[in-house]
């Protein structure tokens, strides 16, 4: 599989995925099928457990999808067994400052720059058959570890934020920074702070995405310069269906 970072990386590239909330294996298929690039199984916003985490991981890089998880939050008391999961990379929620993102990444950069612990017979060690080299390698080199930015004062020290060792994407949180900032979303000041992540991630060469409801606003993110864009969520897009099935029987 190829690694998702050098996906972004293209030039003009946008990858488009969607968050799992759903431990089933039927609805990541179908989500497979339908052509999405990448899942991020949200383990914030969701009742995933680690299993459920590991399963959906497993069955989404099997169908050929890259496979994110969201931790919980940014202390990391899962990234280990995650990053040791196999999965393609992480996104740390609620990230607020230098001192934050540095702390989320100490646990997912080997010694000496950071204090994951080796764990060679893992599935991200391929069980033992991977090389310790290899494994500490893609450890600190390939795996995606974005951060996100979901609050005022955050975007503000984005340049402090992606400048610290290990953090390589970032995440714009539109919903939270609307809360944060007390305007709405399509506000003039949020698109400045916005606007400010972009042009930081942009000099620095870090793919910068964003999550929308729809097919609409997923192109226009693409538009505006968004390297990864999650469109709805396997359960809304389920919701969603049903409802509008619903109210065609009753009209």
């Amino acid at each position: 599989m190829t690694n998702f970072l050098n996906e972004l990386s293209q030039p003009g590239a946008c990858r488009f995925g969607t968050w799992v909330k759903l431990g089933t294996l039927e609805t990541l298929e179908m989500l497979a099928i339908a052509g999405f690039d990448f899942v991020v199984v949200d383990m914030e916003h969701a009742p995933h457990t680690f299993e459920t985490a590991y399963r959906c991981i497993v069955a989404a890089q099997g169908l050929g999808l890259q496979a994110l998880v969201r931790l919980p939050d940014y202390h990391g008391t899962y990234v280990q067994r995650i990053l040791d999961s196999g999965s393609d990379g992480v996104l740390v929620p609620r990230v607020r400052s230098a001192a934050e993102a540095r702390q989320a990444m100490d646990g997912m950069l080997f010694s000496p720059r950071g204090s994951r612990g080796l764990g060679i017979t893992s599935r991200a060690g391929h069980w033992g058959l991977r090389s310790t080299p290899d494994y500490v390698e893609r450890g600190n080199q390939s795996v995606f570890r974005g951060v996100q930015f979901e609050d005022a004062g955050a975007l503000a020290s984005a340049e402090q934020i992606l400048a610290v060792d290990g953090v390589n994407a970032a995440f714009v949180g539109p919903g939270d920074l609307a809360l944060s900032t007390g305007k709405p979303a399509t506000h003039p000041d949020n698109a400045v702070l916005i606007d400010g992540l972009l042009a930081a991630a942009r000099a620095r060469n870090i793919p910068c995405g964003t999550a929308v409801g729809d097919a609409a606003a997923a192109r226009a993110a693409r538009e505006r310069g968004y390297s990864f864009v999650m469109v709805s969520n396997d359960a809304t897009l389920f919701a969603k269906a049903a409802a509008e099935l619903v109210r065609g029987i009753h009209a």
